[in-house]
């Protein structure tokens, strides 16, 4: 158990989707708040719809105007409107995309402001959630812009992977011009820093993917692999970066060449969330590293087909939670370290 309870702040996503059935699930064992203090950016009128949907009378948030306000012992919620909003299970509406944005915008501001420690997301519809004040492809690159990064990486993380990649929400038409020899490079110092910083590995080893099939096959299916990766790869060695390939994506999958690397640079999103997702299973996590802040989330969308049906499994969502808290206190050991101070005792990941 840690010494001083950690803020977790969880924004809901798309009302009409899973994220309130799995925040709800991940927060009904009250053992679990020995780690961690939830604050649940949302409304307890959408959080009773979705109880009351999943048949659940055993359960109840407790009402906080702000995060310094928060029980340590239940869960929290904070109401981020007050309205009554229209809630249709499995639909994509304009409503659903309003009050993600909502709970999301309120979520983030208190995480900036270092009113929650930590930040775990519930998905959204990246459709529905276009409005003023999101722009933005995803949650990785609106939570780049609001802390002024230069740059991020989604970085899929579980036991047996991880995966980052160089391009992400952008159609496929698309992705061998967005393939850069800079681009590639900015990625793997992101990769590499993170690898060091937030899971404490000294040496990290990278294994870079090509982007044609069989890694271009010396140029005889497409040249970007010879003329872009292998280029950008010689200069993140220049840099002091263990990084190898490119490598054929089907190849490296097929056996157990992924486990010799620490991590996996994939050039764009389904070459690297395909087998991410096959092999963790629902153990992933979505890690946006290279900010300042910790922000996760679970592996899965919003799951409109089983909406209301009691289907969602929350396992994904309390790996983002423990993974951002191991995350949080692996960088505040470090920093303490680099003080000379005494390094904070690890987080247990026994939740029974």
């Amino acid at each position: 158990m840690m010494s001083e309870k950690l803020k977790v702040g969880i924004s809901i996503g798309d009302i009409n989707g899973i994220g309130m059935e799995v925040v709800i699930k991940a927060l009904s064992n009250p053992s679990i708040f020995q780690y961690f203090t939830p604050i649940v950016y949302g409304n307890t009128k959408v959080a009773s719809f979705h109880r009351k949907t999943m048949g659940v009378s055993d359960f109840s948030f407790n009402v906080i105007n702000s995060a310094d306000r928060a029980h340590d012992k239940r869960p929290n919620m904070i109401n981020c409107w007050q309205e009554e909003a229209k809630i249709e299970l499995g639909q994509q509406t304009e409503e659903g995309g309003k009050y993600a944005f909502l709970s999301l915008q309120r979520a983030t501001d208190d995480l900036l402001a270092g009113h929650i420690d930590v930040l775990v997301t519930a998905p959204i519809n990246k459709n529905n959630i276009q409005q003023e004040g999101f722009d933005f492809p995803g949650h990785t690159e609106y939570l780049q812009s609001r802390c002024e990064a230069s740059d991020a990486l989604m970085f899929m993380i579980s036991d047996e992977l991880r995966i980052g990649v160089v391009t992400g929400h952008i159609p496929v038409k698309e992705i061998a011009q967005q393939v850069t020899e800079e681009k590639i490079l900015q990625k793997l110092r992101v990769m590499n820093s993170t690898l060091k910083q937030d899971f404490w590995i000294q040496k990290p080893k990278i294994a870079v993917l090509g982007l044609n099939p069989h890694a271009g096959d010396n140029g005889l299916i497409g040249s970007e692999d010879e003329s872009i990766i292998i280029p950008a790869i010689e200069k993140a060695k220049e840099e002091g970066i263990f990084c190898f390939g490119p490598y054929a994506a089907d190849g490296i999958f097929a056996d157990t060449a992924y486990t010799k690397f620490d991590a996996i640079l994939a050039m764009y999103h389904d070459q690297g969330l395909i087998p991410f997702k096959h092999i963790a299973a629902r153990g992933g996590v979505n890690f946006t590293a290279g900010l300042p802040v910790v922000r996760t989330s679970p592996d899965h969308g919003t799951g409109y087909d089983i909406a209301g049906k009691n289907l969602a499994s929350e396992t994904s969502f309390l790996e983002a939670i423990f993974a951002a808290l191991h995350i949080y206190k692996r960088r505040n050991e470090q920093r303490d370290l680099t003080k000379n101070q005494l390094p904070l005792r690890r987080l247990s990941r026994d939740r029974d």
